[in-house]
């Protein structure tokens, strides 16, 4: 069990309940946990998640571990937003999502989002001075919303401002993405 290259590390996921990404939630998820991180699924309420493939077809569901309201921000490392467009455009309006983003940023904890993920760290305005990448409909949103550059690139690392942001476009881009995100938290 020591072996595990994250063991001991705890990483929080927020989603809603209709729309997360498949991939962009399962593949974190699971690859985190094999390499012995704790990993913490909170949803809006504590119905199944229900996952789509592409932004229409069903996917698999999951079952979240809390709730956003009865989350605790504060055990966990690393913060990881995975994206669909649904899931995304419904976390950004989710009171405790932003608070819980402010929260990590803050407190100089990374963050990671993917795809249409960032759309929730645009609404939590922590942005401001970061070069990020995400799905291409999301750029103008972060300029706008502070970013010093959006680039097309399967990841993005930016420790600006006190806090890392990894970020990558698509779920083409997972393996760089969570190569990078494992970096984060072993950095945090």
């Amino acid at each position: 069990m020591s072996d595990k290259p994250l063991n001991g590390h705890r990483v929080l996921v927020l989603v809603t309940n209709y729309g997360v990404e498949q991939d962009e939630l399962l593949v974190p998820v699971r690859r985190l946990r094999e390499d012995g991180a704790d990993v913490t699924i909170a949803a809006v309420t504590p119905d199944p998640i229900q996952t789509l493939v592409g932004d229409r077809d069903p996917g698999e569901t999951v079952e979240p571990t809390t709730t956003l309201e009865t989350l605790d921000p504060g055990a966990h490392q690393l913060l990881l937003v995975p994206g669909g467009t649904i899931n995304a455009d419904q976390l950004r309006l989710q009171p405790k999502v932003l608070e819980t983003i402010r929260a990590f940023a803050a407190s100089g904890r990374p963050i990671a989002a993917i795809c249409h993920g960032p759309w929730a760290l645009v609404e939590a305005d922590v942005l401001n001075g970061k070069t990020l990448t995400s799905y291409p409909s999301v750029r103008t949103d972060a300029r706008n919303a502070g970013a010093k550059a959006w680039v097309d690139e399967a990841v993005v690392s930016d420790s600006a401002n006190g806090y890392t942001l990894v970020t990558s476009r698509t779920p083409k881009d997972l393996d760089d993405f969570l190569g990078a995100v494992n970096k984060a938290l072993v950095g945090s």
